[in-house]
């Protein structure tokens, strides 16, 4: 079984990239796909860049190029003050997307023809063999939460939304439409209204991806 993950930028590409032996890379509609193995498990690589287009056409291509049974999207989230905390894991029982709306009669939220969550399929399986990680919704759109305002807006939505982000759900809708599970990993970086949100999220690279990676490589070993 082949796996495929998936970060959004260079940051964490860069902490992944030395756990990938044998590593080859092959360049597909201009995205860089790395392949190889982290601990003897079949693993194919790429960063897709910020936002939900960019995760969708990597997610895309990945799976029609090389057929992973498993898409696991890790990296960094915003928190919301709900239960996880600056340097905390979470792992998403069901992901969702804060910045949807098509129109009257319809959920905010909710994307065309897809369901309001997206479901973890794998999690129960796994989870209880994972210790020290948070679980909870995480929700995504196309902009850097900054503000407690904006925060609140999307608690509105979704009142026990643990984290945000910019591509998990678009993520979880490709494998959703091309029917392969997905999981995804995110490490808090920070909270907006908690001190100075940006200098949360610029000090944070000193230290935390690190733990995003140690549960991803724990998820590996159980599968």
């Amino acid at each position: 079984m082949k796996t495929g993950i998936i970060v959004a930028m260079d940051k964490e590409l860069a902490l992944l990239l030395p756990l990938i032996k044998d590593c080859s890379e092959i360049t597909v509609n201009d995205i860089t796909f790395r392949q190889g193995h982290i601990d003897g498990r079949a693993v194919v690589v790429a960063k897709s860049g910020i936002g939900k287009v960019n995760a969708a056409m990597t997610t895309l291509t990945m799976i029609e190029n090389f057929h992973v049974a498993l898409i696991i999207n890790t990296g960094v989230a915003g928190g919301t003050g709900l239960g996880a905390n600056i340097l905390d894991v979470v792992i998403a029982d069901r992901v969702a997307y804060h910045d949807v709306w098509c129109g009257p009669d319809t959920i905010p939220g909710q994307a065309s023809g897809c369901p309001l969550f997206f479901v973890n399929p794998l999690l129960r399986n796994i989870l209880e063999k994972i210790p020290g990680v948070k679980v909870g919704l995480i929700a995504t759109g196309d902009t850097f939460i900054s503000t407690p305002d904006e925060i609140e807006r999307i608690r509105g939505l979704y009142p026990d939304v643990m984290a945000v982000d910019m591509e998990s759900a678009a993520i979880a809708q490709v494998c959703h439409i091309k029917n392969v599970p997905f999981m995804s990993i995110r490490v808090v970086s920070d909270t907006p209204g908690q001190d100075d949100n940006i200098a949360q999220y610029e000090n944070f690279w000193s230290d935390a991806p690190k733990s995003s990676f140690a549960t991803l490589l724990n998820i590996l070993a159980l599968l």
